[in-house]
């Protein structure tokens, strides 16, 4: 069984996979066991002039140092639960000591398995406008649908202000359950949580279409990783092909 490493960026987003995790090893093992897990948290507030400047090498110095923190507590391959972070994990990924698991590839590979094609993309500014999910869907023959500039702001605001911060306000739940519906009469299937806060409050049971919940997706291709056998190559960086679920 290999040792899985977290590398939290946001608190909030960290918590919920740590949690998820666990609990899905326990689906998958038996009551009170889980894969061996190792936690880095470099405070996000340190990255944030970085995001804010559009100086990456700011944001690569917390990310790097995290992922050499689980590496170095024994870690054989980590994810890391905050979609934004792919944007600058992507630059230095063959430079890292152990590879991870890429939350875009991951959710990607589900929504292939479900058939959809048209796909909504909820996010931090960067997330809904970049290359991370740009990228991984168009690989796949998906197309991406992204809220409109207003609403893109408000839902910006409200993930740094409010959810990364444990503030879960009726009126914000209100506002992004009316951004998924102006997704779905542009035509979209499905909807992405591509904020690792944002399944703290919206899901199945008010999203007006079904979700692909990133946090939660990656702990669990996360424990599939630690459970499957495969040796993870070791001393070397890049991204691990997601295992079957």
């Amino acid at each position: 069984m290999k040792k899985l490493g977290i590398v939290a960026h946001s608190a909030e987003g960290g918590a919920l996979c740590f949690l998820t995790a666990c609990r899905v090893g326990a689906e998958r093992l038996g009551p009170h066991l889980h894969p061996e897990i190792v936690v880095s948290a470099i405070p996000m507030g340190l990255s944030m002039p970085g995001w804010e400047s559009g100086n990456h090498a700011v944001v690569a110095t917390h990310l790097a140092r995290g992922v050499e923190e689980v590496a170095g507590a024994g870690a054989d391959f980590f994810i890391c639960p905050d979609n934004t972070a792919h944007l600058v994990l992507e630059e230095i990924a063959e430079t890292l000591p152990i590879p991870g698991l890429h939350i875009a590839r991951v959710v990607c590979r589900d929504i292939s398995k479900q058939g959809w094609k048209r796909v909504g993309l909820l996010g931090t500014r960067w997330t809904m406008t970049g290359s991370v999910y740009a990228t991984a869907l168009e690989q796949h023959g998906l197309e991406r649908l992204i809220p409109d500039d207003a609403t893109r702001q408000f839902i910006d605001t409200a993930i740094f202000d409010e959810l990364c911060q444990g503030r879960f306000l009726p009126s914000t739940v209100d506002r992004f359950v009316a951004a998924i519906e102006a997704l779905a009469a542009q035509g979209a299937e499905c909807v992405i949580l591509g904020c690792t806060e944002i399944p703290l409050i919206v899901d199945d049971r008010n999203s007006p279409l079904p979700i692909l919940d990133t946090t939660r997706l990656l702990a669990r291709y996360g424990v599939a990783e630690a459970l499957d056998g495969r040796p993870s190559p070791a001393g070397v960086g890049g991204w691990l092909e997601p295992p079957t679920l």
